[in-house]
C-alpha cells in the first residue's frame, strides 16, 4: 500500500436500488458497513470525503431523478464538508468537475469505495489512473452483482469482483481492504 497524503473517500453510488433483491446475487453483503466504518474515519480525521450519485438519464432506469432506487443510502447521508457530485455514465470523471476540483485542492490520492465494482467503480478507477491520480480500491467496501457470459452462463458476483480487483491491481490501482486502510494512518 502506498503512502498517502491526503487521501480523498470517493464514495460512488451507494444508492438504494442496490438493495432491490430484483438485481440478483450479490457479492460481499458487508460492503455497506465498511463504508459506514471508513466514512466515520475519514470523518473523525476531518479528511476529504466526495459522495458520488448516479442520475440515469434512461427513462426506465430505477436511478432516474424521482425514482426511488436513486437516493443515497442513508448511511451516506452527506454531513458538513462533504461534497456530492452526480454523474449521468460510469466515471465519476465525466461531467462531474472532480478531475478540476481534486487538482485544485492539489489531492492525488484518491480511495474508491461503493457499487458496483466492475462497472462505475473500476471506470472512475480506470479514468483517475489515466488521469494521473494514485488510486486505491477497498476490496471489501465493494460489490458487485451474478452476470451473464456471452454464452448465456451465469459468472458468480464473488468471481466478478476478484477478476475486476485482479485486473485493476496490474495497472490501475493499489487494492486494500477497511481494516489494512484504517490502520495506516493515526487518527488526528
Amino acid at each position: 500500500m502506498p503512502s498517502m497524503t491526503n487521501p480523498v473517500l470517493l464514495i460512488i453510488d451507494l444508492q438504494k436500488t442496490w438493495s432491490d433483491p430484483s438485481w440478483g446475487p450479490r457479492n460481499n453483503p458487508f460492503a455497506e458497513d465498511n463504508i459506514a466504518a471508513l466514512l466515520s474515519w475519514w470523518r473523525e480525521a476531518d479528511l476529504p470525503r466526495i459522495i458520488v450519485q448516479h442520475h440515469s438519464n434512461e427513462p426506465h432506469s430505477r436511478l432516474r431523478v424521482g425514482q426511488p432506487g436513486c437516493a443515497l443510502q442513508d448511511i451516506v447521508h452527506p454531513g458538513a464538508g462533504e461534497l456530492v457530485l452526480t454523474k449521468s455514465v460510469n466515471s465519476a470523471f465525466i461531467g462531474t468537475g472532480l478531475q478540476d476540483l481534486l487538482l485544485s485542492h492539489g489531492w492525488t490520492d484518491i480511495v474508491v469505495v461503493g457499487l458496483t465494482t466492475v462497472h462505475c467503480c473500476s471506470t472512475t478507477i480506470r479514468m483517475g489512473a489515466n488521469l494521473g491520480f494514485h488510486m486505491t480500491a477497498v476490496a471489501d467496501a465493494m460489490a458487485t452483482f451474478d452476470a451473464p457470459d456471452i454464452r448465456g452462463q451465469t459468472i458468480p458476483a464473488e468471481v466478478m469482483h476478484q477478476v475486476e480487483l485482479a485486473a485493476l491491481s496490474h495497472e490501475f490501482a493499489a487494492i486494500t481492504n477497511t481494516r489494512a486502510l484504517i490502520g495506516q494512518r493515526p487518527r488526528t
